[in-house]
This record gives C-alpha cells, sequence and structure tokens, in this order.
C-alpha cells in the first residue's frame, strides 16, 4: 500500500492491496476498500462505505457522507459502490437515509466533476454522468445511460437502460429505455447512436423505432399503446420496455415536437451541401413539410427582389444571400 503521511485514516478503516491512499485524504470508521482502488488528494470517504476493486477516487470528491436532509436521516445507511467506478473531482455521493439499506453504485461507471448522486439512488452498470448532473434522491438509472452536463432528475424518477438525457434537461418523469430526452422532461427520438455501439441488431433497432412512433407519433395514449406493442412485438427488447413502462409511478417523459427551424437544422447534419446537388435538399424528406415551407419563402423572395426598386431591391438579395450562407452552414453541421 502506498499512504501519504498526511492522510487521515481510521484504525477501523480496512484497506485492499495495492491501495493508493493521497495527501490529506480522509477515510473513516466501517470503511472498506478493495484493491487497486486510488485515492487522490483531499477526497473523503465517510463511515458505513465499501468501495471495490480498481477504483479511481479522484480530488476533493465526497463519498457516503450524510444524507441532505432537514429531518435527521439514520446514521447507520450504507453506500456500496462495485468495482472499477471513477469518480471526478468533487464529485458528492450520498449514503441511504435509512437503516440497513444502502445507495448502490454498480460496475463501470464514470462520474464526472461536480456531479451529486443524493442519498438511496441506484446507479447500474457502465453509465455515464457527466459534469454538474445532479441526481435526487431515490433515482434509478439502469445500465448504460448516458446523462449529459447539468442535467437534473427529480426524486423518484427512473432512467431506462441505454437512454440519453441531452445537456441542460430537466427530468421530472422516468425517461424510457432506449430514448432520447431533451429540454423538459422530452424525448425527441430514440438513442440510435446509443444502440448501434450497444451491437443491437438492424432488426431490433427498427422495433424499438416502432415502438417509439407508437408510444409517441401514433396518437394513441399510452395504455393503447402498449396493448399495441404487447399485440405485435415479443422481442426481448421491447417487452423489456413495456414492462418498464407499466411500473412507471411518475408516468413516462412525453413527446417533443421540434418547432420548424429545428426541423430544417435537424433534417440532415450529417450531410454537406456542398455533396449533392442543391435540388436534392428538398426532396423526399420524412421530417414532414419544411422543405416545402423553405421552396416557397424562396420564390416570394425571388419575387420581390423583381417587382421592388433597385435600392431595397439591393438590401434584399443581401439578406437573402446570408440567409442562404446561414443554412448551408446548418446543413453542413
Amino acid at each position: 500500500m502506498d499512504i501519504h503521511p498526511t492522510a487521515i485514516i481510521s484504525k477501523k478503516a480496512k484497506l485492499g492491496k495495492d491501495a493508493q491512499v493521497g495527501p490529506y485524504v480522509i477515510i473513516e470508521d466501517d470503511v472498506a476498500i478493495g484493491q487497486g482502488v486510488k485515492i487522490y488528494a483531499g477526497a473523503h470517504i465517510s463511515e458505513h462505505t465499501t468501495i471495490g476493486d480498481d477504483c479511481q477516487i479522484h480530488m476533493g470528491a465526497i463519498l457516503g457522507h450524510l444524507p441532505q436532509m432537514y429531518q435527521i436521516p439514520s446514521k447507520e445507511g450504507r453506500l456500496v459502490i462495485g468495482p472499477r467506478n471513477i469518480f471526478r473531482e468533487y464529485a458528492t455521493v450520498h449514503r441511504s437515509s435509512r437503516k440497513g439499506e444502502a445507495t448502490v453504485i454498480g460496475e463501470d461507471n464514470y462520474l464526472m466533476g461536480f456531479s451529486h448522486i443524493a442519498h438511496d439512488c441506484s446507479i447500474g452498470s457502465h453509465v455515464t454522468i457527466c459534469n454538474g448532473t445532479l441526481l435526487a434522491g431515490h433515482v434509478k438509472v439502469e445500465d448504460y445511460a448516458f446523462i449529459s452536463g447539468n442535467v437534473t432528475v427529480h426524486q423518484f424518477c427512473r432512467i431506462g437502460k441505454l437512454s440519453m438525457v441531452g445537456g441542460l434537461t430537466r427530468v421530472a418523469k422516468d425517461l424510457p429505455p432506449y430514448m432520447l430526452a431533451k429540454g423538459d422532461s422530452m424525448v425527441w427520438a430514440i438513442n440510435s447512436v446509443g444502440l448501434r455501439r450497444a451491437n443491437f441488431s438492424r432488426q431490433a433497432r427498427s422495433e424499438i423505432k416502432t415502438a417509439f412512433k407508437l408510444l409517441y407519433k401514433s396518437g394513441l395514449n399510452v395504455r393503447q399503446a402498449i396493448k399495441q406493442l404487447q399485440k405485435d412485438s415479443r422481442s426481448s427488447e421491447i417487452e423489456y420496455l413495456i414492462n418498464f413502462i407499466l411500473h412507471t409511478q411518475r408516468g413516462i417523459c412525453g413527446y417533443k415536437k421540434p418547432a420548424f427551424w429545428e426541423r430544417i437544422r435537424l433534417s440532415n447534419p450529417t450531410i454537406s451541401h456542398r455533396q449533392i446537388p442543391a435540388y436534392q435538399l428538398f426532396q423526399n424528406s420524412r421530417k414532414g413539410q419544411q422543405p416545402l415551407a423553405i421552396a416557397i419563402a424562396f420564390v416570394l423572395i425571388i419575387l420581390l427582389l423583381v417587382c421592388l426598386k433597385r435600392p431595397l431591391r439591393q438590401k434584399l438579395q443581401d439578406t437573402y444571400h446570408y440567409l442562404i450562407r446561414e443554412m448551408q452552414y446548418s446543413l453542413s453541421r
């Protein structure tokens, strides 16, 4: 073991083989630390905390402290952390508020700087929680979820398996598995990138997309959509999705229909206008009627340029070219 002389470690704490403890680290009573754990300077490990093998606890992180509650919580709640977790600078994780229960962190998770996991949360495995994200008490995050920066999650909410939460999002309802949420508890689409990276088959991704359309675009309410899914599909992925929704306590996140200019920007963000002929930019869009609206706007601008006098016409031409450049930039992003 490599322990810095300025570290304060209780005699009742247990440190595994090859553990490294940096300067000014504090480890309280009833702490069990696994093998190969590295604890950086200034970290604080409170009592009733168990940490699995090969974890990294970076500068200023606080693990296992008392919950932030007005009423006095039980001091005998626990924090149980699995192996190979990374807690970056000043991340905080509180132990359970109840005697005999625990806040649980699974395996291979990455909690970035200033993220906060409140009391009685349950975090699965292979979860990424980005900088400044705040999880209130009793939140459950399932495996392979990705939560972006500065997200807030209301207490007792669930974040489904392989879902993704965009930055600055407020989650106040359950986010179903495989979905992408942005804004104010709104689902925008399926997490197609995450599903491909998780090696989901083309058929499984197609069934999840069909389920998304039934839940959010068919006009059916949730109960009707679930009945239709139960009737049409028997795949394990859809059964998991159905079971998640059936057990919701807070309801599921609603659907965010993109505004007109958002649909233009999102219509084809990966293809540059230089890579395809201009006439194809407005053909066969499945995003709605925005290409037709753009074409009509262009026609109106051209008519105005033809009809008006030269000085005003020149100003409109400049405005027209500016709009074209902005649209080309958006499509090329």
